[in-house]
């Protein structure tokens, strides 16, 4: 066998093992959301037999006397305490209506569904943490951390122009992937700081930064140079995102949001799209993040670009304007939205 032939047999095989590796993950992925499945079915029947019997006045003793005797029964097997019989009641109870809800019951953990169940009060927000949670495969403690960021309110107002300048193959990715606002209370920075702080302290906190921009965002640098000519520019930073294919290039503002920061953002992209951006990679994006915006003004000057670019503020808490929830809009369209989540 000459070196040639060794090299591809080789290769066969490490693609043999790589295709078995894959299947076999495939069969426990399968396995553990059979189980879950199933326990989440025993859940809800359970709930629904202990709310039935809430109905018909049998008081609040019987829980805890179910509660005493299948952990007598069952000795060893979690899931059985006087809370957790009272959570699947809740659930049951607060989800049998809810048509949005029901065919999600299964999607996700029983643990994942307690802290939804119990952080969140309105099914649309629930909606969203439960279809994010099996989209983005978010772990316990992600997805309490994307609750307490906000990130459904963030989700429904971002602004950006990408419905208008992305492809329709990445363009609902591209809008989950902006939030409306970045909580960065990780850094420890005062109310006054420059860009070059902010910026110096989010590449110090690298790793929660990634999180609270979404887990698909990888980090490319910080002053990312790029050349026209003889004239250097730098990009605050510069992202790429796994699932979009693409570079995200930020711009950092510690003021208000102006017309004129479009336009640079837009000469950055096309100098990523002509000198940096691989062949099989899409156009690059672009986020503007400011500690204010007037929301009009953003959408005035989103409206006259043909470049991708999505607007957002900042925060060094996790606490929303008391306003925010004034700007949600109505219920149609944060339908719409949440379905989009479902589409790639």
């Amino acid at each position: 066998m000459n070196t040639n032939d060794l090299a591809l047999f080789e290769e066969l095989q490490l693609n043999f093992i790589t295709d078995i590796k894959q299947k076999i993950r495939q069969a426990q992925y399968e396995a553990m959301r059979s189980v879950n499945v199933q326990l989440i079915n025993l859940y809800w029947d359970i709930g629904e037999s202990i709310a039935k019997k809430q109905k018909e006045s049998w008081g609040k003793s019987v829980v805890p006397k179910l509660a005493e005797e299948l952990q007598k029964e069952f000795p060893g097997v979690g899931g059985f305490s006087e809370r957790n019989l009272w959570l699947m009641a809740q659930f049951y109870t607060e989800y049998q209506y809810a048509t949005n809800l029901q065919p999600l019951v299964a999607e996700i953990s029983w643990t994942k569904h307690v802290i939804i169940l119990n952080r969140c009060k309105d099914n649309l927000e629930r909606q969203f943490y439960i279809q994010a949670t099996k989209k983005f495969g978010w772990t316990k403690n992600v997805l309490i951390h994307q609750i307490e960021g906000k990130s459904y309110e963030k989700y429904l107002l971002n602004q950006t122009n990408f419905e208008q300048n992305l492809p329709e193959s990445i363009k609902n990715q591209a809008i989950l992937a902006v939030k409306d606002e970045y909580s960065f209370d990780f850094l420890n920075l005062g109310e006054e700081h420059s860009e070059n702080q902010l910026e110096t302290a989010l590449v110090n906190n690298i790793r929660a930064f990634l999180l609270e921009m979404n887990f698909q965002f990888a980090f490319v640098g910080n002053q990312f140079r790029v050349q026209v000519d003889d004239e250097e520019y730098f990009i605050d930073l510069l992202l790429y995102h796994r699932q979009l294919q693409c570079l995200v290039a930020i711009e950092l503002k510690v003021g208000k949001f102006i017309p004129e920061y479009k336009g640079k953002m837009e000469f950055y992209l096309s100098i990523l799209n002509d000198k940096v951006k691989l062949p099989n990679e899409n156009d690059a994006i672009g986020i503007i993040i400011c500690k204010e915006k007037n929301r009009t003004i953003v959408e005035y000057s989103l409206k006259t670009s043909n470049m991708p670019i999505g607007v957002a503020t900042y925060t060094t808490t996790n606490k929303l304007p008391e306003n925010y929830q004034n700007f949600l809009p109505d219920e149609e369209t944060i339908i719409k939205k949440l379905t989009d989540i479902t589409k790639y």
